[in-house]
């Protein structure tokens, strides 16, 4: 009897240890730079207003004939997945790669199209078409152009998950086959 009992105690330590040790694989560790932005609100987001949060990110721009749509769906469904798991201090932030004409107002009726919760989604603005730019290729390691003809902006298709020290940690499909699970599973190992 004592034996099997040590021998229980032994498996649940193995176990809770092996819990708290998950670790996101292939971490990315790109530094984001400092910035300050303006959110759907007309109100200033900076990188320091989202230290000590776990959030996601994207780029995305109101126009958008393609990618856009989709991708600011499941953005918004990850968005309903955090709140049923019961998860706090998570932030949600979509970077407009078109920021002449997606001005405060117009970002704001694109996430109410999708049932954005404003609480912890900014949809950011306020900053040259160069910025955002530099600030894509610098950060994020992606693509943010806009062709010289046309309306449409070619720029990158993940979601970013990003530490509380300001860090992309892990990229996903933000347009099919999303990892849901594993997105959810990621920011709880940081969360831990």
């Amino acid at each position: 009897m004592k034996r099997s009992l040590s021998l229980i105690f032994l498996i649940m330590v193995l176990v809770l240890t092996g819990c708290s040790g998950a670790e996101i694989p292939n971490k990315l560790g790109y530094e984001i730079e400092a910035f300050e932005f303006t959110n759907q609100d007309g109100e200033s987001v900076s990188l320091d207003d989202l230290k000590g949060k776990v959030w996601v990110a994207d780029f995305v721009f109101t126009s958008c004939d393609d990618v856009c749509l989709p991708m600011t769906f499941n953005m918004s469904k990850i968005q309903d997945l955090v709140k049923e798991e019961g998860l706090e201090n998570i932030e949600f932030v979509s970077f407009s790669v078109d920021p002449e004409v997606d001005q405060p107002d117009v970002l704001k009726a694109f996430g109410a199209k999708f049932g954005a919760d404003f609480k912890n989604w900014n949809f950011l603005t306020g900053y040259s078409q160069d910025k955002i730019e530099s600030f894509a290729r610098d950060s994020f390691a992606t693509l943010v152009q806009k062709p010289e003809e046309g309306n449409q902006v070619a720029h990158g298709t993940s979601f970013y998950l990003v530490d509380q020290t300001g860090t992309v940690v892990q990229s996903y499909s933000g347009v099919t086959e999303v990892p849901y699970d594993t997105i959810i599973e990621h920011i709880k190992i940081l969360q831990q």
